[in-house]
């Protein structure tokens, strides 16, 4: 490995010629070692077949080195070495930093498309193990419920945690899960657990009340602006009637509650855990959930699943999945790609998939979302709604007119030309801000892109901005979703349309039928498009494809793969 980076370092700065004449002391300073170790490592080299080296002798004396293959082709064996010994963020670092190729990523691509997809190989006692490796766009950051942020993270939780309930991903119906069964009183304030018995976390303890007292108290107790904050606030306690007995009295009634409960959010951890020392990727191994997979490794760019034998329902049919986070173009994570509808991974293969060149079937209807906000508490120009309006009207692009290659603006009726704007965002959305502010600059607007990372994003920075570009993931948790993303709108605005917005919202929670929870969200929607507060830029389809014969297809409420179900006939292996 560490030869492999030393000829991409070397190539990096001498690879623009074929041959470069240098002497020994430059070798050692490039390599940043002694003069023998810069000689064992070109004789290396050398053996390899990778340089062809002609020393001349005498100290300052030049000698001839050529270069013999090309540092694509090392990269290759980089990455590959790397996978297999879980190093792939410092490759990968080493890799941008001294290969500057455009060939680089089509060089990788065949050969990642027959290394990921399903694999079987045999385990200890002779048995075969189903292995299905997926490619992965964002890195992993968190695996914790209470801290999770990015779609990447929430897909793998989902996989190792469980909720109290469940949603049927067809009919969007609430089920019983971890809880067997529940009730709730007349006035639907308190609600009622009852825990399944038996039920295990990967560490081996039993579930039983304290943990869910112990998750639900944790979220109560964190001041972090988490998604669904809402829905915790609403909660006056959570008490032990029993063992296997748990109640909630909500300060109102709350009819998000019962999804709220279905969310990863919402997912159960143990009381014996203290997860606020987790403070390290390297910590996450000892994340125990009771799902179907536990993690049995993670890094900054790999993690590893295997199937609980003792989950409470059925057992995965795959026995290991690992989830390798691969740069497809050898950019940054918070470039371009990054932005792309799914995170996750775009086909799910078959072990034959490197030659298959057929058709894929897509499954998921689940939408995202791009819209720009304005912040009216801000003092400045878009306080004025006739600005506002211009403003949002400047960006001209609908949901349907929206491209990724900015239009020619209009130069006409600049009454605000030169008014200074800025637009904050995450960096996964950089370019889409991007051809905002050009848009903007196109229609007379001085617009300056601020990028914020995505734990600040939350916090009080972008009240800084003046247009706030956000996602909306329109999936199965839509109502949820929409009313926490018009609650940090009601944020954004003077008083005048936050007591309105705010009295809209306290309505739909307590609006009981799903169906009427989420025309009123949309009738919200429109009033403040109609108050130019917010604009929508597109929707995007959040697509997860399968090759033909991929069996035990099934989606999970956000629109990805659920991995549980899947298995692989024969005749793809």
């Amino acid at each position: 490995m560490k030869l492999h980076s030393q000829f991409l370092r070397l190539h990096g700065y001498y690879g623009a010629e074929s041959s470069v004449q240098i002497t020994l002391d430059e070798l050692a300073l490039t390599l940043e070692c002694t003069h023998r170790n810069a000689l064992n490592i070109i004789r290396k080299m050398e053996a390899s077949g990778w340089i062809e080296w002609r020393a001349q002798r005498g100290r300052g004396k030049r000698s001839e080195l050529f270069f013999r293959v090309d540092p694509e082709e090392i990269a290759a064996l980089t990455m590959i070495k790397a996978i297999d010994r879980h190093e792939m963020k410092k490759v990968m670092d080493d890799i941008k930093t001294y290969t500057n190729s455009t060939r680089l990523p089509e060089r990788l691509q065949g050969w990642l498309m027959s290394y990921f997809g399903h694999h079987s190989k045999q385990n200890g006692v002779g048995e075969q193990w189903d292995i299905l490796r997926l490619p992965l766009r964002q890195q992993i950051h968190e695996l914790d419920p209470l801290r999770i942020n990015l779609l990447a993270e929430s897909f793998v939780s989902s996989h190792v945690f469980d909720g109290l309930l469940t949603s049927d991903p067809e009919t969007g119906a609430i089920l019983p899960h971890l809880a067997h069964e529940y009730e709730v009183s007349d006035d639907r304030k308190v609600w009622t657990f009852y825990l399944r018995k038996e039920v295990r976390f990967h560490h081996g303890k039993t579930l039983h009340a304290e943990d869910v007292l112990y998750t639900f108290n944790r979220l109560k107790r964190c001041n972090e602006p988490l998604l669904y904050h809402f829905v915790i606030q609403s909660i006056a306690s959570v008490t032990a009637i029993s063992s296997r007995c748990v109640e909630f009295t909500l300060h109102q009634a709350n009819e998000y509650f019962p999804s709220f409960l279905c969310t990863t959010r919402a997912a159960i951890v143990p009381s014996d855990q203290n997860l606020e020392q987790q403070e390290s990727v390297q910590n996450l191994t000892n994340i125990y959930g009771t799902g179907p997979f536990r993690i049995t490794e993670h890094n900054s760019s790999m993690c590893i699943l295997e199937a609980f034998s003792d989950y409470f329902k059925t057992r995965p049919h795959l026995d290991v999945v690992e989830i390798i986070q691969v740069p497809w173009n050898i950019q940054d994570q918070d470039s371009d790609l990054a932005e792309t509808s799914n995170p996750l991974f775009p086909v799910l293969l078959g072990g034959n998939s490197a030659n298959y060149t057929g058709d894929t079937q897509a499954l998921s209807k689940s939408l995202v979302r791009k819209l720009v906000t304005c912040n009216t508490k801000k003092d400045g120009p878009l306080q004025d709604p006739n600005i506002r309006k211009k403003v949002l009207t400047s960006i001209g692009l609908s949901a349907s007119e929206y491209v990724l290659e900015p239009p020619n603006g209009s130069k006409d009726n600049r009454e605000e030309s030169g008014i200074p704007l800025v637009l904050s965002t995450i960096p996964q959305y950089r370019k889409d801000a991007a051809i905002i502010a050009n848009q903007l600059k196109k229609n007379g607007y001085n617009c300056k892109v601020k990028i914020v990372p995505v734990e600040l994003f939350k916090g009080p920075v972008r009240m800084e901005a003046d247009l706030i570009l956000f996602s909306l993931l329109l999936d199965q948790d839509e109502s949820l979703r929409r009313h926490d993303l018009y609650l940090t709108i009601s944020s954004h605005v003077g008083q005048d349309l936050q007591k309105p917005i705010l009295t809209r919202l306290q309505e739909i929670e307590r609006t009981k039928n799903p169906s009427n929870r989420l025309t009123k969200l949309i009738d919200l929607e429109l009033m403040l498009m109609e108050e130019s507060i917010l604009h929508i830029l597109y929707d995007k389809p959040f697509e997860t494809a399968v090759l033909p014969g991929v069996r035990g297809i099934k989606l999970g409420s956000q629109g990805w793969i659920d991995l549980r179900h899947v298995w692989f006939p024969a005749s793809i292996r």
